[in-house]
């Protein structure tokens, strides 16, 4: 998603940008005419990349590819060689000479927030979770590998962290606007109220949320920015949010009540896991946390699961019967990322990320969160993924 967005924000701007080169394995949107878009397989080797990449040359360069894998060790080897190849071609047909600098999409998984409670704000100088006490994290290999690109290749690096990001891009449904949408127009359409999946724990704490459109704004302003250069940044849209601020709003767009006694009465479909140990153990002695319950593993809690909650068959027919009705996307359904948003609502820890680096820097850019998500559910309505709500 991040890499279209770019693409169509580079594309607004003509005189700036006036030739584009999208490389992707295929193309979704419907881009610009300054844009020319090749069909790359990113995952081959060096000469193959370099065979299909000839005649292409660019001083400026956005990778934001990734391939998911089941173990975090697969991750670190592919997402790193995706890279690298990448780089290794342009060196082969000689694109690379032209290039002055490089900005890498990566995100808050930077942090180990998958792994548990971080310390908060989250700030660029935080330590990286390295050694053996700790899994792989593919997004510090990769930055490694820019780094010593960039050095021997003479030319600058960015990399952007952003955090749960929000918007759309044609074709894709794995994002979390399309989820939360398709479970609040379903309990829209069985005239049911919109309960929050997630449980009480995170309804109260704090998360920090990237509109794909604000972070596009923030790459074309790091590519060319001097203070910019050689340097990491959180993304995020400067507001602070809460689910019991934006649940609210999500169920009065949708025409759902919510439940008074929503964390308290009976739900078949609750879950709860312990995670591992939480990234903020590493700094524990050094803030003065050692021994404290902050650095106890973080659980995930569901009220409602949603990739149980999505098998169900009588779920599966409403959300048929909606699209056969309102000639939607039927498959929306299916490759919806069920289990990301259960790992989303489910947390029982904060995530703020701290923007204070960009804005030493000159970055102003600002989004209200819950603007980004209802101009999204817009957004997928017209698209014909969401139905519009009657």
């Amino acid at each position: 998603m991040p890499s279209a967005i770019i693409v169509l924000a580079l594309g607004k701007d003509q005189k700036q940008w006036s030739t584009i080169h999208a490389i992707s394995r295929s193309q979704k949107e419907e881009y610009p005419s300054t844009v020319k878009h090749r069909h790359v397989d990113l995952s081959g080797d060096p000469n193959s990349i370099a065979n299909e990449l000839k005649g292409v040359e660019a001083e400026y360069l956005f990778f934001a590819a990734y391939i998911q894998k089941e173990s975090e060790q697969e991750s670190w080897d592919v997402n790193g060689a995706l890279l690298e190849n990448f780089l290794e071609a342009l060196k082969i047909t000689g694109a690379n000479k032209k290039l002055k600098r490089v900005l890498l999409v990566t995100g808050a998984k930077q942090y180990g927030v998958h792994l548990g409670q971080a310390k908060n704000p989250m700030e660029e100088s935080d330590p990286w979770l390295t050694g053996s006490e700790w899994p792989p994290n593919f997004y510090y290999n990769q930055q490694e590998i820019l780094k010593k690109q960039a050095a021997n290749g003479g030319w600058e690096w960015v990399v952007t962290y952003p955090n749960d990001v929000i918007g759309m891009a044609r074709g894709n449904f794995m994002n979390l606007s399309t989820s939360l949408g398709i479970y609040a127009a379903i309990n829209k359409e069985i005239n049911q109220e919109l309960p929050f999946p997630g449980a009480e724990t995170f309804y109260t704490r704090f998360d920090t949320f990237t509109s794909s459109k604000l972070h596009a704004e923030f790459a074309l302003w790091a590519i060319l920015a001097p203070k910019a250069a050689n340097r990491a940044f959180n993304v995020v849209n400067g507001d602070v949010q809460s689910w019991q601020n934006l649940w609210p709003k999500l169920a009065a767009r949708f025409k759902c009540k919510i439940p008074a006694n929503q964390f308290t009465r009976p739900s078949p479909l609750a879950s709860s896991t312990t995670l591992s140990r939480p990234p903020i153990d590493a700094l524990a002695s050094e803030i003065g946390l050692k021994g404290t319950a902050a650095v106890k593993p973080s659980t995930l809690e569901q009220r409602i699961k949603l990739s149980e909650w999505s098998k169900d068959e009588k779920v599966k027919k409403v959300w048929n019967d909606i699209a056969a009705r309102e000639g939607l996307e039927r498959k929306a359904f299916e490759q919806a990322t069920w289990e990301f948003l259960d790992f989303v609502l489910g947390r029982n820890y904060d995530l703020v990320l701290n923007m204070t680096e960009a804005r030493k820097m000159g970055f102003e850019g600002f989004v209200d969160t819950w603007e980004a998500l209802d101009e999204t559910f817009t957004e997928l309505e017209e698209a014909g993924v969401l139905p519009k709500i009657k």
